[in-house]
């Protein structure tokens, strides 16, 4: 590439991006909004992050309550942990905020539910905190469309990057033919 040539410098790059998806349960999941989408680009993000090798947390807002992640994402995540928090943003979670950004994670993707409660809550302070993050506003969503379309509007209004699974995932790869491109290709179709 021409050095003379900049590129727009919030596109998302593998090596500072993590992926955090919030509260996808197995007993708020059937009141959600279009959830069957929600969980169908939740596992394309899960894929796609797989294959580009970048970190994926997730959380589970009172699960005593709300019961475990949806079995179908969970089974995609492989071994990671569940983060299982009480407040409504992962800022309150003792100190992820302070792991992301020692293991220099700077931009930070986002998906799940409720997009207006916890999903809003962690990107608003994730913006505070300094990442960048990138909603991905076809794995978000709320019961309500209008609280999942005033969030989307709150959240890019106070910095948030509002996208898709599919732009997300085509930035991180940044070009086409080769292996990595051929195996995500095939996950967003």
């Amino acid at each position: 590439m021409n050095k003379q040539v900049k590129r727009f410098n919030k596109l998302l790059t593998t090596s500072k991006t993590a992926l955090i998806i919030i509260d996808i349960q197995e007993r708020i999941l059937p009141v959600i909004n279009d959830y069957n989408s929600v969980v169908k680009n939740t596992i394309k993000l899960i894929q796609g992050f797989n294959v580009l090798g970048i970190p994926i947390f997730y959380t589970e807002q009172y699960p005593k309550g709300l019961g475990p992640t949806v079995k179908s994402i969970k089974d995609e995540l492989q071994e990671a942990e569940a983060i299982q928090k009480l407040s409504f943003s992962c800022s309150g979670v003792g100190d992820f905020f302070e792991t992301l950004k020692n293991k220099q994670f700077s931009q930070i993707c986002i998906c799940g539910i409720e997009a207006h409660v916890c999903v809003q809550q962690t990107v608003l302070d994730l913006l505070e905190n300094g990442f960048q993050v990138n909603v991905a506003a076809d794995a978000t969503s709320s019961r309500k469309v209008k609280d999942y379309e005033i969030a989307l509007t709150r959240m890019r209004h106070h910095g948030a990057e509002v996208t898709t699974v599919e732009a997300m995932l085509f930035e991180l790869m940044n070009v086409c033919g080769t292996d990595i491109f051929k195996q995500i290709s095939k996950i967003v179709k």
